[in-house]
């Protein structure tokens, strides 16, 4: 069957390729998945960290300026990998902050649903090999591991982030870090382990061992870069010391102009407020010192990144694949504002950082050891000119970069402002590759319908948009929601940083939504509305309680499953303990007291 399916895509592409053609074959398809990288991370996005090969791809391909994915990492893992909307795949959430009145009704798993099916089996059953190297965060029960989900070869990192420099997590919630290979748990990683080079190593390995057979491949590659905890190798921090000396505010305006010199924003983008910012010129010198550093190492850990993914086109150059390889270039969602040592519960992180050999020093920041988050001001940097980043509903949390390049796509160094949706890019890699979807069954089984539509006539440039004016696309994560509709968005995003009131904004001339449109056009933003409510009634979007908050929720789920077992289980065996020492005190009291009385 998987031998069949796999020859007729690529017998028809050899019967019917114009003669001398390089695409003769199918192309392989290099997916690269980037974390938490903000819009302006990158220079084709308007960033002062230099990213040649990314630049490249943008040079070579086609640059989205207004693709949008969740705002949190595992619902866009699924849906990118599947095409079907986060609330039919089984994850409108990461697992770790699903309350229990949610996780227990269909759909709420926060686990890839077995009722969808991923373009790597799609792939794999029409003859490619498939690699997976990288973050998965979609389940590591075994039938829920990538080995298990169409990838013939996988390394991969099981939970919401790790450490970069050795096998260790990065939050109490776990306790080690899951790593697997090829469906196997491992117990230790490379001496020379830095996640970057580590994965792109194996994505080399994988492509040798397969290459005799002349078959395509399809390689998904979701880095850790740049998710917490934000390490990077000393000599790329290096190049970053003194130049984010000036704040937050000043590389919010640098990049606002930058992008808007790209074309990537149009010239009457403007930054939106953001509450969660501080003052930067309140600081003392040496806390402007200590956050300038942070931002370096976030720096030094895009550009080592970037340094990697070079690393792979050479390697295709080399061995003559390059020309025949699509490259998606993407990010799973907006940067990341978080700080878990700041705050109420700052103090009781900082010790478990202490007790598991992390250091939030000045000197090693970046280095083995180190812990490092950028927090939320520069984070809202991270993501300019758009408002806010990752959990909120607002651009700075969806909008992110897109780049597919390689032999498929004739609109080669072109930016689109067409509208794009994270479920769009599995039927693009499939229709790139030949290979049909699955329409609704698979394998004997009844499967999710992919929602996402293909950007192909885009790269052909064919086509000035694939989605139609009047197509709804509406989107809910942990009470965060919005609803495009051509060039408009609703969205609201809950308290306390949200207000919990719908907002309508024309995102295509005003990116940055700084114009709140719900006023003036009343009547565009009740229907947008009502299309949002049949969005949430058609795909089962169960609401969330009142003072919900994603990162609160983490640690709750945490006490609930690991502290409160282990208390009231301590407590009990307290209990019973007393109760047994009484039992045997009060015994030998009274065989004294029947022996005094004999």
């Amino acid at each position: 069957m998987r031998a069949e399916r796999w020859a007729s895509p690529l017998l028809m592409a050899l019967l019917f390729a114009p003669a001398g053609s390089a695409t003769a074959a199918p192309p392989n398809v290099v997916l690269i998945l980037a974390d938490d990288l903000g819009f302006s991370d990158t220079a084709p996005y308007g960033s002062e960290i230099p990213t040649p090969h990314i630049s490249r791809f943008a040079a070579e391909g086609m640059q989205f300026s207004n693709y949008h994915t969740a705002a949190s990492c595992a619902p866009t893992r699924a849906m990118l990998l599947t095409g079907v909307d986060s609330h039919r795949n089984g994850v409108p959430n990461i697992p770790e902050s699903i309350p229990r009145y949610q996780s227990e009704q269909p759909d709420y798993a926060g686990t890839l649903s077995h009722d969808v099916v991923t373009i790597a089996a799609l792939l794999a059953d029409a003859g490619y090999h498939t690699y997976m190297t990288g973050k998965w965060h979609l389940g590591m029960a075994p039938d829920l591991l990538p080995s298990q989900r169409g990838f013939e070869r996988t390394v991969a990192m099981a939970d919401t982030g790790a450490d970069n420099w050795e096998m260790k997590t990065y939050l109490p919630i776990y306790d080690r870090a899951h790593w697997f290979a090829d469906g196997r748990e491992l117990d230790a990683l490379p001496d020379d382990f830095y996640s970057s080079k580590f994965y792109i190593d194996k994505t080399i390995e994988f492509i040798e061992s397969n290459r005799a057979d002349h078959r395509p491949f399809f390689s998904y590659i979701p880095f850790q870069a740049v998710h917490i905890p934000v390490q990077a190798p000393q000599e790329y921090t290096d190049r970053y010391m003194g130049v984010y000396d000036s704040g937050w505010t000043r590389l919010r305006e640098q990049r606002l102009v930058r992008a808007k010199a790209l074309g990537i924003v149009p010239p009457t983008t403007q930054l939106a407020p953001v509450e969660t910012n501080g003052n930067w010129d309140a600081l003392s010198d040496e806390e402007k010192r200590y956050a300038s550093k942070r931002m370096a190492v976030y720096a030094g850990m895009v550009a080592a990144m970037d340094h990697h993914i070079g690393r792979l086109i050479d390697h295709l150059e080399k061995i003559g694949e390059y020309e025949n390889t699509v490259f998606v270039f993407a990010s799973d969602n907006g940067s990341e504002g978080s700080d878990p040592t700041f705050g109420p519960g700052g103090g009781l992180f900082r010790f478990w950082l202490g007790r598991n050999g992390y250091s939030t020093d000045y000197e090693t920041l970046g280095t083995r050891g180190s812990f490092v988050n950028i927090g939320p001001s520069f984070a809202s940097a991270a993501a300019a000119p758009l408002a806010y980043y990752k959990f909120f509903a607002r651009e700075g949390g969806m909008r992110v970069p897109l780049i597919i390049a390689g032999p498929t796509v004739a609109a080669k160094g072109v930016i689109t402002n067409a509208l794009a949706y994270v479920t769009d890019i599995a039927p693009t890699i499939l229709e790139i590759a030949g290979v049909s979807p699955a329409n609704g069954e698979y394998a004997g089984r009844r499967v999710e319908v992919i929602s996402g539509r293909s950007l192909n006539g885009l790269l052909a440039g064919s086509a000035e948009s694939v989605h139609p004016a009047d197509e709804p696309i509406g989107y809910e994560l942990g009470g965060n929601a919005a609803l495009f509709k051509g060039d408009y968005k609703v969205v609201m995003d809950r308290g306390p940083v949200g207000d919990d009131e719908w907002h309508l904004f024309d995102i295509v001339s005003d990116p940055g939504e700084s114009n709140d449109l719900r006023d003036a056009d009343p009547k565009r933003f009740s229907a947008m509305l009502a299309d949002y409510q049949r969005y949430a009634e058609d795909n089962n979007v169960l609401p969330v309680r009142d003072g919900y908050d994603q990162r609160t929720q983490l640690m709750l789920n945490y006490v609930a499953d690991r502290i409160l077992p282990v208390s009231f289980f301590g407590l009990a065996g307290f209990v019973l303990l007393s109760a047994w020492v009484w039992r045997v005190v009060h015994s030998r009291r009274r065989k004294r007291e029947a022996l005094v009385a004999s």
